[in-house]
């Protein structure tokens, strides 16, 4: 039987899915979705801690989280500083890189609105890239590099990006995934 109780809980586990998946999928144009997962669970779980409700989670649940939220940024920075570098670009290339892949994430999902769905996903990783391109050939060329040096680091900064963003995505994904099965268990 179906009682009032079990229907709160189901609206609850819907919602806290909901917010999961909305925050995961911010990871695609730069934001901080990750952490805003491991809020989420952070506040459900000091709301729940006390709680009999089949749908608590543990502080175990937080903390794995919490680690996985840490191994996502890493391997974003990782893969984007290190392309970067790796084809020779310097420190100003870096953070302009990481500047522009924010602003280029953010102007892609905008662009792709008219197709539904994944065209703004796409647009905004798409995009993420070309900014990321963008601000290190600026980056280099501020630094008196030469077109090509620019370019090169700039095509690396791109690579970097799309690679970081998605290994970033692809955690964020698992933390989705522990994160409802906790609910479950």
């Amino acid at each position: 039987m179906f009682t009032s109780s079990s229907f709160v809980l189901l609206v609850v586990a819907i919602v806290l899915a909901a917010l999961m998946l909305a925050f995961w999928l911010t990871n695609l144009i730069g934001m901080p979705g990750n952490w805003l997962m491991l809020l989420t669970g952070l506040i459900y779980w000091l709301v729940m801690w006390n709680s009999e409700s089949v749908i608590a989670i543990t502080w175990v649940t937080v903390l794995v989280l919490g680690l996985l939220a840490i191994v996502g940024e890493l391997a974003e920075f990782l893969a984007s500083s290190s392309a970067t570098k790796g084809a020779g670009g310097s420190k100003r290339s870096v953070v302009l890189a990481l500047a522009g892949s924010i602003v280029g994430g953010i102007v892609g999902l905008f662009i792709a609105l008219p197709v539904p769905i994944v065209g703004p996903l796409i647009g905004a990783l798409l995009f993420g890239g070309l900014g990321a391109f963008g601000g290190a050939v600026l980056g280099e060329k501020w630094a008196g590099r030469e077109n090509e040096e620019s370019i090169k680091v700039g095509a690396a900064a791109f690579k970097g990006r799309i690679f970081g963003t998605l290994g970033k995505t692809a955690i964020g994904f698992l933390m989705v995934i522990f994160f409802l099965v906790s609910l479950a268990v």
